[in-house]
């Protein structure tokens, strides 16, 4: 028995997806050690404060972008991992537009101005519950069988 007679051929776009979030997430992790140093904000301090550095909305909002990427990043995994196995083109599609979001979602951000981040970045909430909906389908199907 090969993981083809488990999983549909079609699951593979869904580890392509996962795994362009991960080249996203690492270029996010660039853009945060840049600001590091274009507003000077030494390791390990995670978020720098205004009475210490003129600069710190600016760089926390790059901080944050990245941050909110890492911190929704379970979930999104969890959700298209098990919600593509039952529906791996629908899950793709959804992936590659939380992907999309994301991006901008963090592009948005970084300009200083939180509110930015939701222009074209809300469409990543869209995303995620349609990914919820993949995976509740696949635990209803697994339940009945």
């Amino acid at each position: 028995m090969g993981i083809g007679d488990v999983l549909p051929k079609e699951y593979g776009y869904v580890v392509i997806v996962v795994v362009l979030y991960c080249v996203l997430n690492f270029w996010m992790a660039i853009q945060v050690g840049g600001a590091r140093k274009r507003y000077k904000i030494p390791y390990p301090t995670l978020y720098a404060t205004e009475s210490e550095n003129k600069d710190a909305k600016l760089f926390n909002c790059v901080q944050r972008g990245h941050q909110n990427s890492l911190e929704m990043m379970p979930m999104y995994f969890l959700l298209m991992i098990l919600g593509g196995m039952k529906h791996p083109c629908i899950s793709t599609a959804l992936g590659l537009l939380y992907n999309v979001s994301r991006f901008f979602y963090f592009k948005g951000y970084s300009t200083g101005d939180p509110i930015n981040r939701l222009t074209i970045g809300k469409y990543g909430f869209l995303a995620m519950l349609g990914l919820a909906v993949c995976t509740i389908s696949f635990a209803i199907t697994l339940l009945r069988s």
